[in-house]
């Protein structure tokens, strides 16, 4: 079975400036075609240091795959052309039509090309050039030592739509010919599926799941979680693709029959996508009405292509005033049970409703902190009411983090009591 390294270069990935999330990506890509990562490395702009890193990811758990990511822009500290130069044991060379198309980037945008986006049409000779359509550092591939080499830019964008378009296919010519051998037992292959929950804490799951999640089990059974998603994922092995694909669905189906309606979609599904789909299917409409989440819910809502087929409204209304004026909550209603209260949430979402006239409404109230809170009303309590024909049905919580996770995890949990309402 072919192993892959990824090497991740700059300052700002070291320093903090920038997150890096195109490993996470790239890891993921590769373990679903079946090349698992044996190891990461973040390294800093120096062309002997990456050097030393492409020596130190084809040597470490012999990986047979080095991807590097980053580094291949037009300034002074760019220098992954001049590594990968290096690691091969050869020079750069001006490649005429990558230059020409580099100008021409420039040129349909009506923009000067700078003297130093010149460097970017150079590759180290016997090296092929990665076309980028996105931008202007092209990529690099060349096969040395009995590795694949590749060369990514750090642009998200950039790198995705080529490694999607170019990466792949080379992927696929390296390792294909005769089957990989797997401790002399045969061929493997690899199989990923996921599966999105929500509604209880990543410790319940695994109580909940018991002996599925031992190590070494095959299919082996991983869980993550972020923002009060969980995400299961199950990698299946087997000799060919077929029984892989077999174990991936019979653990599937044990995992929906444990967890339940826990399990809202697959793969890369969001809350807000599941409900969506399931409000477009049924040819019905929403409004929101937040405060403490400050539009965080309608921005989740309309973050999906079409969402104008069922989302018509949405206020945020923050003040007192702004629910009375607004929603038209009552002045008294605030007054004897406060902002805050499950009172003032069921009559934000019936009022969202009422003005919207949509089959079905939010309200959300709450304290995201930092400030704010009190002994009887701490930072992180939210109210969250969804209101349609079949009543209002209405949920306390006490959310922990900052005032950002706060924020989130209240228009999640608001969007969850939504689907369990249309009964997704």
């Amino acid at each position: 079975m072919k192993k892959a390294s990824i090497v991740s270069i700059g300052n700002e990935l070291l320093n903090g400036q920038k997150v890096d999330t195109n490993t996470t990506y790239l890891s993921g890509q590769l373990l679903s075609i079946g090349i698992p990562v044996v190891s990461f490395y973040t390294i800093g702009d120096d062309t002997d240091t990456i050097v030393r890193a492409f020596n130190l990811a084809g040597t470490f758990l012999n990986a047979d795959i080095v991807l590097s990511i980053g580094g291949l822009g037009p300034t002074d500290d760019d220098l992954t052309r001049q590594a990968f130069a290096k690691f091969l044991g050869t020079e750069l060379q001006l490649q005429e039509k990558l230059l020409d198309k580099i100008q021409n980037f420039f040129t349909r945008r009506n923009l000067p090309m700078s003297d130093k986006n010149k460097i970017q049409a150079y590759i180290p000779a016997g090296a092929k050039a990665i076309e980028n359509t996105l931008g202007t550092a092209p990529g690099i591939v060349a096969e040395a030592k009995g590795k694949l080499l590749v060369a990514l830019p750090g642009v998200p964008s950039e790198m995705k739509q080529m490694f999607a378009e170019s990466v792949l296919p080379e992927l696929a010519r390296f390792v294909g010919g005769p089957p990989p051998v797997l401790d002399g037992r045969g061929t493997q292959a690899v199989v990923v599926r996921k599966l999105r929950c929500f509604g209880t804490g990543e410790s319940n799951i695994a109580e909940l799941l018991g002996p599925l999640m031992q190590r070494g089990r095959n299919p082996l059974i991983n869980c993550t979680a972020k923002h009060g998603v969980s995400t299961l994922t199950i990698t299946a092995t087997a000799k060919d693709k077929d029984k892989a694909h077999h174990k991936a669905e019979k653990d599937e189906k044990l995992l929906r029959n444990k967890l339940g309606e826990l399990v809202y979609g697959t793969e890369e599904q969001t809350l807000a996508d599941v409900v969506g789909e399931e409000l477009a299917l049924q040819k019905m409409t929403i409004a929101v009405a937040e405060s403490c989440t400050g539009g965080t819910l309608a921005k989740l809502l309309t973050d999906i292509s079409g969402a104008s087929r069922y989302f018509t409204h949405g206020w945020v209304a923050y003040s007192s005033t702004a629910k009375t004026g607004e929603l038209g909550v009552p002045a008294d209603l605030i007054e004897k049970y406060g902002a805050v209260s499950e009172q003032v949430a069921q009559a934000m979402a019936q009022g969202a409703r009422t003005k919207a006239q949509t089959d079905y409404a939010i309200g959300i109230t709450g304290i995201a902190g930092p400030a704010g809170g009190t002994e009887q009303k701490p930072v992180g309590l939210v109210y969250i009411s969804v209101d349609s024909d079949n009543g209002c049905d209405t949920k306390r919580c006490l959310f922990s983090h900052d005032r950002q996770c706060i924020r989130l995890r209240a228009a999640q949990t608001a969007l969850n009591m939504l689907r369990l309402k249309l009964n997704i």
